[in-house]
């Protein structure tokens, strides 16, 4: 049986037009044909057979990147990103599960789209939960006017998405604002103040710096009189633990007490207790000489 696919050139990639006109004349696979390609790559790893499955799925990629011209990215820089994905999906397809190779790959295509658009939209993240990411990519379909969403209109969606009206609410915030530079140079007309004329950078204060250093030598002289306070073992548990390189194991300190590991540990949480009392003022200090 031949597996080569009818066509002899190289797919073109100077031009989108030309590479749309040519991934569109590649042939589509029958069932009986995706099959046995699939079974080739995937029993005897034939890379011909996952290059004629992607190849004749590319028009697949653009269309569904046609899908995401709203979010302002080059629908060249979307395809790419599909395309990763397909490839990603052709790797992993299993034959045998009954599906069509278009329906498995639908995920890794969308999800490698969603990623690039995700890290491109904003200079800054609008979307890093997963209930985030859902409200990013199905908010603005679910609003049924132009406008801010009202009360009953940010519970259907929070409802329908599964989500609070919180998210749905600040998602919203994040959709409408724009990026501002930080040191843009408005013109006269433009009342606008850019950020760098108001935000100050306090790091090298002197006041500051001189706040930070008290503070950081008070914390240090806490620290030492809550352990002078401990026993003589759990100063040096804590000690040999985090205060020395390298730090002693668990297992070292146990052998080193004739004491079990989990005895080292109990001990060490309750100097840690006993350090936070003394350092918030409130001494807790506990017999461990057990």
């Amino acid at each position: 049986m031949s597996t080569a696919l009818d066509i002899q050139m190289p797919l073109p990639t100077g031009s989108l037009e030309a590479y749309v006109t040519a991934v569109n004349s590649v042939p589509m696979l029958s069932l009986e044909k995706e099959q046995a390609l699939a079974t080739l790559f995937r029993e005897n790893g034939d890379i011909d057979a996952a290059r004629q499955l992607v190849l004749s799925h590319l028009r697949f990629v653009v269309r569904v990147a046609r899908g995401y011209s709203g979010y302002g990215l080059q629908l060249g820089d979307l395809i790419q990103e599909g395309n990763i994905g397909l490839m990603k999906a052709v790797k992993r397809f299993d034959p045998s599960i009954g599906v069509r190779l278009v329906s498995f790959a639908v995920h890794w295509v969308r999800a490698e789209m969603h990623e690039f658009i995700l890290r491109n939209w904003r200079i800054v993240k609008v979307a890093t939960t997963k209930s985030q990411r859902k409200l990013f990519f199905n908010l603005r379909s679910s609003k049924k006017r132009l406008g801010w969403l009202n009360n009953e209109e940010v519970a259907a969606v929070a409802k329908d998405l599964n989500v609070e009206p919180k998210d749905v609410l600040l998602m919203e915030q994040r959709l409408s604002a724009h990026d501002a530079a930080f040191d843009s140079n408005p013109s006269e007309d433009d009342d606008q103040v850019a950020p760098a004329a108001y935000y100050s950078d306090m790091r090298y204060e002197p006041s500051q710096q001189l706040e930070s250093q008290q503070t950081d030598e008070n914390n240090k002289e806490q620290l030492l009189a809550a352990l002078e306070n401990l026993d003589e073992r759990s100063r040096d548990i804590v000690t040999q633990r985090w205060l020395c390189d390298p730090k002693q194991t668990l297992k070292e300190l146990a052998e080193k007490y004739e004491i079990s590991a989990e005895r080292v540990r109990q001990i060490e949480k309750n100097a840690f207790n006993a350090i936070r009392g003394a350092m918030s003022g409130v001494y807790q200090l506990t017999d461990e000489s057990a």
